[in-house]
């Protein structure tokens, strides 16, 4: 393909159709008019030779080759800009929405201060916080641009995502005060009584599970939940045992709960926050991550932060 012949402004707007999924929703995002995008989409579609959007009962809808495009037209668009690497802006100066995948439990932690900090330093970036739904389709949203940064759990990244490792959680066992196992807590007591789980898959089997399996052990999932926020709740009014993960732990957890640690060892994990390596120049994500580092640096005691971690080649 010869590139001379192709007009390089039209990756720019297939960038925000196949953002936006919406022609007129991409027109107003690039300051175009909407007959000048449809044009370009029009355009797009000879170039390619794919419909690229299609409409449906739903609304439009990406084909397989707008998705297999999305990830590789981020990376080449960013690198384009950081070609041209112009200096770097005033953060107070930046006008960007920042899409960030949380977990529920940093994102108790982070949320609020991070607003704090952003209107004293870059007033005009604004947030959009979404679910965590597990490691994979975490990576699989930094990878395909649906999300800029995540404060997560990620597993086994893919080569091209940067991870800043930031503290290693545990986790405990929780169950009301009055609870008939409480003060004695044992594996035996602990697999008699039905357990909270929490899971943003809607799955009913965790590595616990695997764990218990290989010592001929079962426990009863009474109640799959998407968050830990609604665990102490449930654990307050019913007979249900859960295991948080400290930093989950309600307020009143010291009287209004029994907490202790599992019968059965448990393997913590590690809170990173990551990114897809073409957004390492965006001022506004790299800001973003700055005062999330530094957020988080600051509710752990500087203990566990260990600086940036790129996952090898």
């Amino acid at each position: 393909m010869n590139l001379r012949s192709i007009d390089l402004n039209l990756l720019v707007v297939l960038d925000a159709l196949l953002d936006e999924r919406h022609v007129s929703r991409a027109a107003l995002r690039l300051g175009m008019s909407q007959p000048a995008a449809s044009n370009a989409l029009a355009r797009l579609r000879h170039l390619f030779g794919d419909p690229l959007l299609e409409r449906t009962a739903a609304g439009m809808v990406l084909t397989p080759r707008a998705e297999a495009a999305r990830g590789p037209l981020k990376t080449l668009l960013a690198g384009v800009t950081g070609v041209l690497d112009p200096p770097p802006p005033d953060p107070r100066s930046l006008r960007q929405v920042v899409r960030m995948v949380m977990a529920d439990m940093p994102a108790r932690e982070a949320i609020v201060p991070l607003l704090e900090r952003l209107a004293e330093t870059a007033p005009g970036i604004d947030l959009v916080i979404q679910p965590w739904r597990g490691p994979a389709r975490t990576v699989e949203a930094l990878r395909q641009g649906d999300a800029d940064l995540a404060l997560a759990v990620v597993d086994d990244p893919d080569p091209d995502i940067v991870r800043m490792e930031l503290f290693r959680e545990h986790y405990r066992a929780i169950l009301r005060r009055d609870h008939p196992a409480a003060g004695r807590l044992t594996l035996e007591n602990w697999l008699e009584w039905p357990h909270v789980m929490v899971s943003g898959r809607s799955e009913r089997r965790s590595h616990l599970d695997d764990r218990l399996a290989e010592r001929g052990l079962k426990r009863r999932v009474g109640i799959v939940v998407p968050s830990f926020l609604a665990v102490p709740e449930i654990v307050a009014r019913s007979d249900m045992i859960a295991l948080l993960p400290s930093t989950c732990l309600p307020e009143n957890a010291g009287s209004g709960f029994c907490v202790c640690d599992p019968p059965l060892e448990m393997d913590g994990f590690m809170v990173d926050l990551t990114w897809h390596r073409r957004n390492d120049a965006d001022p506004a994500i790299r800001h973003v991550a700055g005062l999330i580092r530094g957020i988080i640096d600051a509710a752990h005691g500087d203990a566990a932060a260990s600086g940036d971690t790129r996952v090898p080649e």
